[in-house]
């Protein structure tokens, strides 16, 4: 069966249109009949919807019988860390405040896989319990998440001038405070969510107010999260952006690792870089969740998104943008990040959007020459061609290392797809 509601990560919609406190309630009966033991630990961002579909998702939960724990405002990483037979996070994550969503991990702190989706998506339409089950708060749950990822990835940051952009979402108290237990100088931004202003002109979908404040700030570097903290980005001492395929990078030498896993999306230089050292790299689809079940799979411990989703399984269950933060300032080791992050060469990448009418489907005529040029290119330059799990558009990368030969590539693809879609 087809995923109707499930996209990426988790349900997720604009509040009022595709997104309701019904469906809400609903997904919270289905998860609760789901799960073995119906007791779902649930945590939310700063959007102002959240807590209407927090108590929704905690009804639905009820209805079936299950026992709803509410940890109020956590960001994702500490859902993962605290889940019961289940956990749930009310965050639309990176989009706009307008949405909201719920995402899912198991037991074990994992994101569920799109077959146990599909069986949750099954009891959508199931009735309420003869017996209602209960809802609980608890109290200190940040408490708890802070103690374990200061315990496991923090070290002497004394000395170091850090701006910590939380965009007004899930860690805008506890970032701030980890990074000044661990002896840095914090400069924090974007720390007074107010259910309207999440991810907005701040955090790791906007760096501009990250890239201005840091050299004003005469910081040593600046990160910023996404609003429910499982993404992290970072900007060095003049400004200018470090993508998650560098963060990556850095982690990778720096632990030693022997592999490394990665999406479709991740830069030719840094597979280029990982090749030098002997690091093999394993590619996956688009989405953390992705990069999760590969790690697992594979027993690895390190991987990441260009986007900024970094996972260290050293101690933790899923990716943690504080956890990333921490680990990439101990890395650093005294260096600036710009020197750090130098040592990985980028390939330009020009991307576009082909927006779909109908099926989110690749044209074969489009396959097929984005194959042929592929095997022309042998990886010195390359093209990619995906539907969105977002949106309804195809989404074309093509990556070489003269911006022009990218953009011609980009262009030309993107031209045949719309002469193909008609």
């Amino acid at each position: 069966m087809a995923r109707r509601y499930f996209g990426t990560d988790g349900v997720r919609g604009v509040v009022g249109e595709s997104l309701t406190p019904e469906l809400v309630k609903r997904l919270g009966r289905a998860a609760a009949l789901w799960s073995p033991g119906g007791r779902v630990f649930i945590g939310r961002d700063t959007r102002g919807s959240g807590p209407e579909l927090e108590a929704a998702f905690a009804d639905g939960v009820a209805s079936a019988g299950g026992n709803a724990v509410l940890g109020g405002v956590l960001p994702s990483p500490a859902v993962a860390l605290l889940a019961l037979d289940l956990g749930a996070v009310i965050s639309a994550s990176h989009n706009p405040p307008e949405y909201n969503g719920v995402k899912f991990f198991d037991a074990a702190g994992q994101k569920l896989t799109d077959a146990s989706e599909e069986e949750i998506e099954a009891l959508l339409d199931e009735p309420p319990s003869a017996a209602r089950g209960t809802i609980d708060h608890v109290e200190i749950s940040a408490d708890s998440y802070l103690e374990h990822v200061l315990e496991r990835f923090g070290s002497d940051l004394s000395g170091l001038r850090v701006a910590v952009d939380c965009a007004n979402g899930a860690y805008s108290e506890i970032a701030p405070t980890a990074f000044e237990r661990l002896g840095a100088d914090v400069v924090p931004l974007a720390t007074e969510p107010d259910g309207t202003n999440i991810n907005v002109g701040c955090g790791a979908t906007d760096l501009s107010l990250l890239a201005r404040t840091v050299p004003e700030q005469r910081a040593d570097l600046g990160v910023a999260f996404d609003g429910d903290g499982d993404r992290m980005l970072a900007v060095d001492a003049e400004g200018n952006p470090v993508d998650g395929d560098q963060i990556l990078a850095i982690l990778a030498l720096d632990l030693a690792v022997d592999f490394v896993v990665v999406t479709v999306m991740t830069n030719l230089g840094f597979h280029q870089l990982m090749e030098e050292h002997g690091i093999r790299v394993l590619t996956t689809d688009v989405g953390d969740r992705y990069v999760l079940e590969a790690l697992r799979r594979e027993g690895g411990v390190l991987g990441g998104e260009q986007s900024g989703h970094i996972i260290c399984l050293d101690g933790h269950v899923t990716g943690d943008g504080l956890a990333a933060a921490l680990l990439l300032c101990r890395a650093l080791q005294g260096r600036p990040l710009a020197e750090a992050a130098a040592r990985m060469p980028r390939f330009a990448q020009v991307q576009e959007n082909v927006r779909l009418a109908g099926d989110r489907k690749v044209p074969p005529a489009v396959l097929q020459e984005v194959k042929r040029l592929n095997i022309e290119l042998d990886g010195r330059a390359r093209i990619l061609v995906r539907p969105s799990g977002t949106e309804p558009v195809l989404r074309i990368l093509a990556e070489a290392s003269d911006p022009d030969e990218a953009a011609e590539y980009c262009g030309t693809i993107s031209a045949l797809v719309r002469r193909e879609l008609g």
